[in-house]
């Protein structure tokens, strides 16, 4: 029989699975599922910044008709063995319960301090004005000086700094110093004919996912749970879940919603272990969310940083010397992005001497969570933006800088690993031919040049492949979809069982459907969870064609597989379809099926480049970016639209992050913009269209070549923009975020 070839999809741009859903309203968010029985759970917040529980009195809440259940840390495991994993980090389960539901004191305005479960959301709200908390105020402690004073109120009477020559006898608010290196800076700064050091700043800012969070959980009269959420990670809230609680974490199913944005703010827990405990205390499912005022109070925002680099250089650029002072906010609990700040700080460049040395500081503010490349869009600010004032001192185009300077095949980076396979070169020539980079500029019209580095993730992923009716497939795996991961699936698995791509019915299954997945973060799932994928694909295509090689009598190894069809190798007009071979499933082995489940050790670098024009009025000080172009090696562009929006959607987080989007507080630890209108992030109006160039050079370790590319994008943006701004305004503002009112400032003290 004749058989029409594959034709590879990989590379194409077909329907995303789940856009029709989305687009009518059928997709279900973490809000939308409701159970029978139901009940509503609500948290009570602290209106301290810092001040010590002396007691909490739940009776009289309790007392009210129609209140279920009143939850405090009491009731929350108190002793933990061991951290988790979680993702490119490592949680602390003691910080991550107080984090939760705060113990002996509270830490930042908004902490959580109890939780009910009522009748109706009104009935929720009123029980939590009726439980009384005592508390003892204490001084607050809200930026990066006020927490390494030497005098300054410590947070945790139990923390001290590791990492330390020595070990210290004394408690502090600096969790952990940590210093990466490689040569002798010492030596490369002798060795410079050009030394310069700056200091910058970024203001903390939210992911903004449009989604709060939500979740509903049920606890059966048998011991099981359900829990549906929406999450980047099911696994992971499974496991945080049952640790927290006390519980077997084989006791707990967890599904994910349909996510509305996560950015790595969607990859710890915060109303999940309450909604569970509150569940197995009233007998009832209960469903909790936070309202957009609660995100901003109570969830974790990406790290304020202060970064003070040095650079070293000869006079025709070659950078010689780079050393780098990093202090990053932690929130209230240890765990900043400071570590992954220092991997990506100096990586795209081969200076031969580099130190890093990174502070994770605690301060009275929410802990920070993850936030797109965590760490990292902060360090690239510091150094892109000085490596632009070194340009302009030596008289040295910034491309051509960047050029002699960028990293190759073969060069160790200050965290260890050496890079291979790597497209910066081939970024930065297409940077050059770029009609951005030589368009002309008006007046008030600045261009800023930037590179981003992102190490990426490999880690465990599994997936499962179900051979259906009609020779279709059903692909199983473990990560939610939050930037189009099912639609890169289904190309892979369509392309290596060579079937069209509209056979492939990719979906997220739940925890007690589909073998363990870390989470959706370090740009880890078409690279790590796509091989999980194929390698089930190509378990599937062995039982293809074991099962042809049985009706054709002759040995598996004599049968080949080619465009979704078995063939005898003996006598290659003698063929079956999958659609043929599926369809004997009844009379002969039964139904097919493939799994795969890989720990992937290496992983995929990614650099991109970016351009940015911004225009200023220097009257008032606003600004507006004119044009934006994103280049960046994806290794392979396994669904290009994906790409393309991916880096669009960096390019847009870090235009906010530059020009407007901060956390501001009052004197009291405060937040004074928990909410859209007031915490200014950019909506289409204020954007140029954001031209993108896709680079595939391909990751040798990956059978598609794949490379992670979801937080590459936002590595760069800040300072692509902060050095058009100030090349517009002729300014040298090294704070971010560049608000008018301190662009204005800075424009009128210039003249």
């Amino acid at each position: 029989m004749t058989h029409a070839p594959h034709i590879p999809v990989v590379g194409s741009r077909p329907q995303r699975p789940d856009g029709a859903d989305k687009v009518t309203g059928r997709a279900r968010y973490g809000a939308d599922l409701s159970l029978p029985g139901m009940v509503w759970g609500a948290v009570l917040r602290s209106p301290h910044a810092h001040a010590r529980i002396l007691s909490i009195d739940t009776s009289a809440a309790l007392a009210l008709p129609g209140v279920l259940a009143v939850l405090t840390s009491a009731d929350m495991a108190a002793n933990f063995s061991a951290d988790v994993a979680a993702g490119e980090s490592h949680i602390d389960l003691q910080d991550m319960s107080r984090n939760v539901l705060a113990r002996e004191k509270v830490l930042y305005h908004g902490h959580a301090v109890a939780a009910v479960a009522a009748t109706s959301q009104r009935l929720a709200k009123e029980a939590l004005k009726a439980i009384q908390v005592e508390y003892a105020p204490l001084p607050v402690v809200l930026d990066l000086d006020a927490a390494m004073h030497p005098d300054a109120p410590v947070l945790h009477p139990g923390m001290f700094t590791r990492g330390l020559p020595e070990t210290p006898s004394v408690a502090s608010n600096i969790a952990s110093r940590l210093v990466m290196q490689k040569g002798n800076v010492d030596e490369g700064f002798a060795e410079a004919e050009v030394v310069m050091e700056r200091t910058y700043t970024c203001a903390s800012a939210h992911q903004g996912y449009i989604e709060p969070h939500a979740c509903l959980a049920s606890a059966g009269a048998d011991g099981q749970i359900d829990l549906w959420c929406c999450t980047q990670g099911h696994f992971a809230v499974r496991s945080y879940t049952a640790a927290l609680l006390g519980l077997d974490p084989a006791s707990i199913r967890v599904t994910a919603s349909e996510i509305g944005g996560g950015f790595g703010g969607k990859t710890t827990v915060y109303l999940e272990p309450l909604a569970v405990a509150l569940s197995r205390k009233c007998g009832r499912p209960v469903k909790m969310q936070m309202s957009r005022e609660e995100v901003f109070r109570a969830t974790g925002p990406g790290s304020a940083t202060r970064i003070t680099v040095k650079v070293g250089a000869r006079r025709d650029g070659t950078l010689i010397a780079m050393d780098a002072l990093m202090e990053y906010e932690a929130g209230a609990f240890k765990g900043s992005p400071a570590g992954a700040g220092a991997m990506t700080i100096f990586t795209s460049y081969s200076a031969p001497h580099q130190r890093a040395v990174a502070l994770d500081v605690v301060v009275n503010k929410p802990k920070v969570a993850a936030y797109r490349a965590p760490g990292a869009p902060q360090a690239a600010h510091a150094t892109e933006c000085l490596l632009n004032e070194l340009a302009a001192e030596l008289g040295i185009d910034p491309l051509d800088l960047r050029c002699r300077n960028a990293v190759t095949n073969g060069t160790p980076t200050v965290y260890g690993a050496t890079l291979r396979n790597i497209g910066l070169q081939e970024c930065l020539d297409a940077a050059r031919v770029h009609p951005h980079w030589s368009a002309p500029l008006g007046p008030n019209q600045g261009r800023g040049l930037a590179v981003g580095f992102w190490f990426n993730h490999g880690a465990q992923s599994s997936a499962s492949v179900h051979l259906v009716e009609g020779g279709k497939l059903l692909v199983q795996e473990g990560n939610p979809d939050i930037g189009g991961s099912r639609a890169s699936m289904a190309l892979m698995a369509a392309d290596t069982l060579g079937i069209p791509y509209a056979d492939v019915h990719p979906v997220v299954a739940d925890t007690a459907s589909v073998g363990y997945s870390d989470m959706t973060g370090g740009s880890r799932v078409t690279y790590a969870t796509g091989y999980a994928v194929i390698e089930a694909c190509r378990e599937l295509v062995e039982r293809l064609k074991s099962r042809a090689a049985t009706v054709w009598g002759v040995e598996p190894s004599q049968v080949e597989w080619r465009d979704g069809v078995a063939i005898d190798g003996r006598d290659p007009s003698r063929s079956m379809s999958i659609a043929e071979l599926a369809a004997l499933s009844g009379r002969m082995d039964g139904p097919l099926s493939g799994q795969g489940s890989v720990n992937l050790k290496s992983a995929a670098p990614s650099f991109a480049v970016n351009i940015a024009d911004v225009e200023v009025d220097p009257e008032t000080g606003a600004s507006r970016v004119l044009r934006f172009t994103a280049i960046q090696d994806a290794g392979r562009a396994i669904h290009p639209d994906f790409v393309e929006g991916q880096l669009q959607g960096g390019a847009v987080q870090g235009i906010g992050w530059a020009l407007n989007e901060e956390y501001r507080f009052d004197a009291n630890g405060v937040m004074e913009n928990p909410g859209f209108l007031d915490y200014r992030m950019p909506v289409a109006s204020d954007l140029p269209m954001i031209d993108t160039v896709i680079v595939e050079v391909p990751w040798p370790d990956h059978p598609f070549g794949v490379r992670g590319v979801g937080e590459t994008p936002i590595c760069a943006p800040i300072a692509a923009v902060a050095s058009a701004l100030n090349a517009a305004a002729g300014t040298t503002i090294r704070e971010v975020p560049l608000s008018p009112p301190r662009v204005l400032a800075a424009i009128m003290a210039k003249d």
